[in-house]
This record gives C-alpha cells, structure tokens and sequence, in this order.
C-alpha cells in the first residue's frame, strides 16, 4: 500500500520540505539551496494495521531477547564444564562455551534488531532543518531543547505502544542477569591459599635439576641452586600452583658476608634459601652476581641484596624475597624448618 492509495484526511500534515531553500544563487547566497526532499511516508504513518504489526516484531524480538537470557542462565546452571559437542565445521567444542555464546548473542542482538526495526518503522523520520545558533545555550535555546524532547518522546510512541514500552524494559531488565552469572566463572575467593606453601617443617629440599635431595656440601660458595619441596610430583595436577608458590634459590655465602641478623639465624653454614618469585609481578629470578651477591628479575630488573636480607636495591618490586628457614636433619640432607613466615610472589591488598 502506498500514500497514493490513501484517502488525504488520513495523510500526516504536511512539512515544509523547503525550509531555508534558496533556489537562484545572489550576491547574499551564491550557491543555490534546493531545501530538503518531500518526505515520502512510510506504511506505518499511513495504515495502523501496519503500524501494529511493527510493534508486534519490534515485541516478538525482545521477547526472543528475554527468552535467550533465561537460556543464557539455565545452560550456565545445567551445562557441565567438561562437557564436550561435535559442530560441523568447528569440531569437538565446549558445550557450556557454545550454549553461553549463542545464548548471549541472540539476546543481544535481539535487542539492537528491535530498537533498529522501532526506530525505522513507527518512529517519526521527518528531515527537520535546525538553524546554526551560539554555542552559549540561551533560556529560548533551553526551552527549545525541552520542547523538541517532549516532541521527540512523543513522536517514539512509547507511552502510546505500551507492549514495545514493557517488553524493552523486560530485555533491557534480564540481560544484566548475564553478567552477574558469569561472576560465577571467576572461580571460589582464594582465602589463605597465598599466605602458604608446601613447605612445612621437616620437608627436604629436592634439586629441582637432579630430583635428588641436597647436601650442605653439594651447594658450593657463589653458586646459585634450584630447590622444590620434597613430596611434589611434576606430573600430577595442580604441580604448577605449588611450585609457582615453594619454588627456591639456593645461595652459599661466607658467613661473615651475610649483615642481615635474622638471615644468618635462618641460614645452615652460610646457605640461605630465598623464594624464587619476584615481588614485583611474580616472574622466576634467575640471574646472579657473584661478588655483589645480588639477584636481578629479568622481568623489570627488580635487584634483591640476598647478603642482606634479600632486601630491594633497584626496581620496582616493593619488598624483599621472602626466607625460608632451614638446617640439616639426621641424615645430613639439608630440610626446612617451617613454611615462609610471609606470602611469597607479587604484593596483595590483604597482605599484612
């Protein structure tokens, strides 16, 4: 159906497409003005039925965006993790990552689709020629704002479409939802877990190279060794969080080097054993200088003073490595005598 096949008294009033125009170019406008284009009406001006059939599609696609919501929330709920499906031409995928991603996407785009479909259907889409003004807004330019946004809210139909108006604030409500569930994806809050190590009194300190537990006389003067505790498997699950926490260097100074108190207290005939992770952002150290006896991170060039206290000397790290206590048992294998009395790896805001 078109405007022709409309009765006039129907039509919209008609607009002055021509605001402005200037048809012959003189000295005052030398380049002509044509205005703007007669405004062709669109179906829904013209024919209610038309319009309630928008207001329909523009309902039925923020429904669909709700329903994907509450998709998105039961496949979250009911998918398990491990969970695997075949797709055609993408494989074996997760089954909760494919459910959450289509879920998700539907309800977006159901919603961008309606807004899109309201605006070209039952808004107005009148061309309206707006005259350059000042950039200071004047009480007239303020009372013109406000009367083109009442006109404008207007114009949308919203209070008129009350099924567009509940069912957009029903989308717009439940999608939101999405977001708070994948919180849940985050994982349980860490607790204590970084404030503890596998280390613990009596443990051995294995060579992380050899696998062999260490002897004071196999740590030579100016040479830097690798530790892990005793009892961890490299092949078994969660090996990584633990050595990412317990993993040692192994220095042997003089004792008469060491200026730090406490470290000669914690060390067994000048070896002293420091965390391996820097205190920066948790990268491995493993660059040493034998006659200053510090330890650079590669990371940022963190310094660490291991002949006191491992204290920071250059760099952005904020505090020293943390020592781990140690001392020889009965069979002469050097062993911890307890875990880091502070969490080991970069600063945290509950440190203390």
């Amino acid at each position: 159906m078109s405007s022709q096949d409309i009765p006039e008294e129907n039509l919209p009033a008609a607009q002055d497409t021509a605001h402005g125009a200037v048809d012959v170019a003189d000295e005052k406008h030398p380049f002509s003005d044509p205005g703007l284009p007669p405004h062709e009406h669109r179906i829904q001006d013209i024919d209610e039925k038309a319009a309630r059939r928008s207001e329909r599609t523009v309902a039925m696609l923020f429904t669909l965006s709700m329903l994907a919501t509450v998709g998105f929330i039961v496949a979250y709920l009911a998918i398990p993790v491990d969970k695997h499906v075949y797709v055609w031409t993408l494989g074996h995928v997760s089954a909760l990552n494919l459910a959450l991603g289509t879920t998700l996407g539907v309800a977006l785009f159901c919603i961008g689709a309606g807004a899109v479909h309201w605006a070209r259907t039952l808004m107005s889409d009148v061309e309206v020629a707006d005259e350059r003004h000042p950039i200071e807004a004047s009480p007239e330019v303020k009372a013109k704002v406000m009367a083109d946004f009442r006109a404008g809210a207007a114009e949308s139909q919203l209070g008129r479409r009350k099924l567009i108006r509940n069912t957009m604030f029903g989308a717009l409500a439940l999608v939101p939802l999405s977001g708070v569930f994948l919180l849940g994806g985050l994982g349980p809050a860490p607790g204590t877990k970084l404030r503890h190590t596998a280390w613990e009194k009596g443990k051995l300190l294995i060579n992380h190279n050899t696998g062999e537990p260490m002897r004071p006389s196999d740590v030579a003067v100016g040479s830097l060794t690798f530790a892990a505790p005793e009892g961890l498997d490299p092949h078994e699950h969660g090996y990584m969080n633990e050595i990412a926490k317990a993993a040692l260097m192994i220095v042997r100074l003089h004792p008469n080097d060491i200026k730090d108190k406490r470290e000669l207290e914690w060390s067994h005939e000048g070896i002293v054993a420091y965390s391996k992770i820097c205190t920066h952002v948790g990268c491995p150290i493993s660059l040493y200088e034998q006659q200053t006896h510090h330890v650079l991170c590669p990371c940022h060039q963190s310094t660490f003073d291991l002949s006191d206290g491992a204290r920071v000397i250059f760099g952005p790290a904020g505090h020293a490595l943390p020592q781990l206590r140690i001392g020889v048992n009965g069979e002469g294998y050097l062993e911890a005598l307890g875990d880091f009395e502070e969490p080991v790896g970069p600063s945290f805001w509950e440190r203390g």
